[in-house]
């Protein structure tokens, strides 16, 4: 990893150096006007410190105006300091430009390679000169904002992107949190009173609790995971959940078939089945719990639908799952764009219904 860092420092740095032997040889030492006289050296000179003012504008908007005030909405200083970057550069050019005397001696090349061709004498050179100039600082200053500000962004995107996977890395492992102590206690409970009247099944239970606990602690530490596993996990969660139910509550458990494998989040399906179980269940009345997915090509259809009994609008927030918001959010962090979720409440049919689509 560290390795791999410095690798990429080190190939920005000759990147970042060679673009600026390009942009100076082609901005500032590629002169043809220049090419038929002897040019003095006091005029490479002075082109030399051009240079070089350049590259420190380059990196002082890039590393301190631009951060400073442009990404911290202070764009009014912003352009202030632009504008004053640029006078700054134009004075220190006149002023080495008198130092050196270089226009002095530019004229005199001209003369004695021949008569000048363009009216105007230095004047009209140095209104040239001056335009050039501030048009190739600003060209710098440009993209040394545009390079920064784009860097900026893809920075704060991976951050974004780094957090949002964090945040579900957490969220299923909140998820994992919650299920083991629960459930898995008071299934093997169920199981260990099996025992005593049915060794066979309790033996099939305990095969199934297994695979279970293996496919959470385990598999799920990947990001997906595949749909037969899924659809396994919840066809074992539903068998041992009925060890505990009695003969008023009727459970449907249809699947697809034939199955075709897509990699999908792990347990995204749990806490609306969790849902269906906890808050569907009477000890005394007729009840039923419906799961239905199908399958369609890419396209995954999940339907939870239970009766209602102890807490109206059974939703999905209280201290014992994931709730309703987590899995929402889940959702849209894994599936931007390719989920649909419908959650319906009928107090007239005693139904509490969860429509889930994902299109792979």
């Amino acid at each position: 990893m560290i390795i791999q860092k410095s690798r990429s420092i080190l190939g920005n740095i000759l990147i970042q150096i060679l673009i600026w032997i390009v942009l100076g040889v082609v901005l500032l030492f590629y002169q043809p006007f220049l090419r038929n006289i002897d040019v003095p050296y006091q005029f490479w000179v002075k082109q030399n410190i051009v240079f070089v003012m350049l590259i420190a504008s380059y990196y002082l908007n890039a590393y301190v105006l631009v951060p400073q005030l442009l990404l911290k909405k202070k764009t009014g200083f912003y352009f202030l300091s632009i504008i004053a970057i640029i006078a700054v550069i134009l004075f220190m050019t006149g002023f080495v430009d008198k130092i050196l005397n270089v226009r002095e001696l530019l004229e005199e090349a001209f003369h004695r390679s021949g008569p000048p061709k363009r009216g105007g004498g230095g004047g009209g050179r140095r209104g040239y000169f001056d335009t050039f100039l501030v048009t190739v600082t600003s060209l710098v200053l440009g993209i040394s904002t545009s390079v920064t500000t784009t860097q900026s962004w893809q920075k704060n995107r991976a951050l974004h992107k780094e957090m949002e996977q964090k945040k579900i890395s957490s969220e299923l492992s909140f998820l994992k949190a919650q299920i083991n102590p629960h459930f898995f206690f008071n299934t093997l409970n169920n199981i260990y009173a099996l025992t005593l009247v049915n060794v066979e099944t309790s033996r099939t239970a305990l095969h199934q609790l297994s695979r279970m606990m293996r496919y959470v602690l385990y598999d799920t530490q990947n990001s997906a995971a595949l749909f037969s596993q899924e659809i396994a996990f919840i066809k074992d969660y539903i068998s041992l959940m009925q060890l505990r139910l009695t003969d008023k509550v009727t459970v449907i458990f249809n699947t697809p078939a034939p199955l075709q494998e897509f990699p999908v989040a792990p347990m995204l399906f749990l806490p609306f089945v969790e849902n269906a179980f906890k808050h569907g269940v009477s000890d005394s009345l007729p009840s039923t719990i419906l799961v239905d997915v199908q399958q369609v090509d890419n396209k995954i259809t999940l339907l939870v639908q239970n009766s209602i009994f102890k807490k109206q609008g059974a939703d999905l927030e209280d201290n014992k799952g994931i709730g309703l918001n987590n899995t929402i959010r889940r959702l849209d962090l894994l599936y931007p764009g390719k989920h649909e979720l419908v959650v319906n409440e009928s107090a007239a049919e005693n139904l509490y219904t969860v429509n889930l689509t994902l299109y792979l």
